[in-house]
């Protein structure tokens, strides 16, 4: 009789549930702060129907790993007596576009076993812990960019006249640091159509020439300490006169600190004529002291003072009574 065979298959299909979770580190370096073998747990999160979290360990998990960030998968919940999860997993860092970095991605080699204990597997040394390395930025050094484009006298479109001595220069940078040289190129005035040097015959060269390079570099240039005062008296005249507001007020931080009987009246009846509050207050002060008043009315100054400036003489008589009656008023007390 003939014989038959027959032939089956079936196959075991074990349940697998995959998943992933990104975790983002906001604020990196600020974790860096958390000691060694501390650690910030993630949200909690599902997969297979299991709850979950990651546990970040920002300077390792052990002494051991201090140089490095650890990672942890941790299993959430309480197991039944006897019962297992079983998990594979890998951790990656991800690029700016989100996808896996394979220098630091790790997987594990088998399936790990989360029951009791341990409820947590990972890796120790996942990557080299990334240094907050400061970008240094250099100072801003445009002072001497502009400063070499004045030296270079490289696309210059105007000129200066200053007692015998000729300074070219570039109309927009003037123009942007001068309201007055602004009002004056811009305008139909014979200043901002002449082809010519522009004359400035109330002025000594040395003086336009720290102004140029004051407007081109916001520093004056180095002076000899004789020098200094004479400048400064003179650059405070020509920073009130081209609008240079942080120049003038420099000249009269200068001055103020060389108030003595000898430049008082001068350097007050200077900071009559150009509105220097400041400065002409610092010199009232000085002449209330009734000595250094005695002083300074037998200095030529003083004598120049009552001729140009008769105002101030009044303001700085009413300010001796004032101050006077404030010193009686006090003692009597």
């Amino acid at each position: 009789m003939p014989t038959s065979s027959s032939v089956s298959a079936s196959s075991i299909v074990a349940g697998t549930v995959c998943g992933y979770h990104t975790l983002k580190i906001v604020g990196y370096s600020h974790t860096k702060d958390v000691p060694n073998g501390k650690w910030i747990d993630s949200c909690p999160f599902r997969v297979g129907g299991r709850t979950w979290h990651v546990r970040y360990y920002p300077n390792g998990e052990d002494s051991k790993n201090i140089d490095y960030i650890s990672f942890f998968l941790k299993l959430d919940g309480t197991l039944a007596e006897g019962e297992t999860v079983k998990a594979g997993f890998k951790f990656s860092l991800l690029d700016q576009d989100g996808e896996p970095v394979p220098s630091y991605t790790t997987c594990s080699a088998e399936t790990r076993d989360f029951s009791a204990h341990p409820k947590a597997w990972g890796f120790n040394s996942q990557c080299r812990a990334l240094e907050n390395t400061p970008i240094v930025v250099p100072p801003s050094d445009m002072h001497r960019d502009f400063g070499d484009l004045l030296l270079s006298k490289a696309i210059i479109d105007v000129e200066f006249l200053v007692g015998g001595e000729t300074f070219p220069a570039h109309r927009s940078v003037l123009a942007a640091r001068s309201p007055v040289f602004r009002a004056e190129f811009l305008s139909p005035m014979k200043e901002s159509t002449a082809t010519g040097p522009i004359r400035i015959d109330d002025m000594e060269a040395q003086v336009f020439k720290a102004l140029l390079t004051f407007m081109y570099t916001d520093a004056l240039p180095d002076m000899d300490q004789q020098e200094e005062y004479a400048m400064t008296q003179h650059l405070l005249v020509a920073a009130d006169r081209y609008g240079l507001v942080r120049l003038k007020l420099i000249c009269e931080d200068k001055l103020s600190s060389g108030i003595d009987t000898s430049s008082v009246a001068t350097i007050l009846a200077l900071a009559d004529q150009h509105n220097c509050s400041e400065l002409k207050e610092a010199c009232l002060a000085f002449l209330r002291e009734p000595t250094n008043l005695d002083e300074a009315i037998e200095s030529q100054g003083f004598e120049l003072l009552t001729k140009t400036s008769p105002g101030v003489i009044k303001e700085l008589l009413k300010s001796q009574v004032i101050h006077s009656s404030l010193g009686k008023r006090k003692s009597r007390a």
